[in-house]
């Protein structure tokens, strides 16, 4: 009896909650973007690089309409494809510019849409609604969180040899690269520890595991490296590659550097695609023949920091 009394009061809550931000959806998602069409728009951009599948699954859309959805994006130029290096028939899904355009209209929208929605509130009722709802969203999803949250931490004792091993099974699994791509990473590893003086490495955990990594090295007094960027397999298209990524630009200024830059590969899509979000431009190209038999493109990327520069 005890049970059937909460069940209605939470469905009661439910029918007022749905009718609160129902009119907020009504109001922001409207053609050409109905509010299905815009959350796959917004998990796409939090979940770069994640297949439709993924998406399909993770909002609970009917397989026939995400292909649908897919397709529009596609031919409008919202989103582009890319075939998996690993599995030919899965293919990645990316925003374009335009797709990012949208994106941030979306946001817009939907903030000015919840600022009408809180504009006579009083401080201390706003206060308690957003503490309410974190209690909610604490209390439902704790297991789940517990599985899924990224600690980014600094490097400890042990971390680096794992960090070479990610790098090294990585690359040779998925690019063929071989063991003098793993002894140049673990050179460069070596030489960090041995001087670590304006430059840090972080390890991204989850559930006590390395699931990637990411570090800055001082180039010159104004002038930064990021190297040893690399994240598992196993937990890519949970956010970890752009908590990294800030992580690591957030040092940056904090320790006064006016520029950064890096070195990656052409066949590094899914990091290519994130360097351009936070501002980076290819500067640079030159083959390398050491690393795999096959073509490989070596290539620079930089970004120069200051007021009108800011990270995304």
């Amino acid at each position: 009896m005890e049970s059937n009394n909460y069940v209605e009061k939470i469905r009661k809550f439910n029918r007022y909650y749905a009718n609160v931000l129902g009119k907020i959806d009504q109001e922001i998602y409207n053609q050409p973007f109905p509010l299905t069409e815009a959350r796959v728009i917004t998990e796409i951009n939090y979940r770069n690089g994640c297949t439709a599948t993924e998406v399909r699954e993770n909002l609970g859309i009917d397989r026939g309409y995400m292909s649908r959805i897919v397709q529009r994006f596609e031919d409008e130029n919202i989103i582009i494809k890319k075939q998996s290096t690993e599995d030919k028939r899965q293919y990645s899904l990316y925003l374009t510019e335009n797709g990012e355009n949208i994106y941030n209209d979306l946001v817009e929208n939907a903030n000015r849409g919840v600022d009408k929605m809180i504009d006579n509130l009083s401080k201390g009722d706003l206060s308690k609604l957003v503490t309410s709802m974190e209690r909610i969203e604490s209390i439902y999803s704790e297991e789940r969180s517990s599985h899924s949250e990224a600690l980014i931490r600094p490097f400890q004792p042990g971390d680096v040899g794992y960090v070479a091993y990610l790098h090294g099974n990585l690359y040779d699994k998925t690019y063929k690269f071989g063991q003098m791509f793993e002894y140049y990473v673990m050179k460069g590893l070596t030489e960090f520890m041995i001087d670590t003086d304006g430059g840090e490495l972080w390890i991204a955990e989850v559930n006590g595991e390395i699931a990637g990594s990411i570090a800055i090295t001082k180039f010159s007094d104004s002038v930064a490296q990021l190297k040893w960027f690399v994240l598992n397999e196993n937990y890519q298209g949970m956010g970890i590659g752009k908590k990294l990524m800030e992580t690591a630009l957030n040092f940056i200024k904090e320790q006064n550097y006016q520029h950064v830059f890096l070195w990656t590969v052409s066949t590094l899509e899914t990091a290519r695609h994130l360097y351009k979000k936070y501002n980076f431009k290819l500067t640079e190209e030159k083959p390398n023949e050491e690393w795999t038999t096959t073509k490989l493109i070596e290539e620079r990327w930089d970004l120069i920091l200051s007021d009108d520069n800011q990270t995304k």
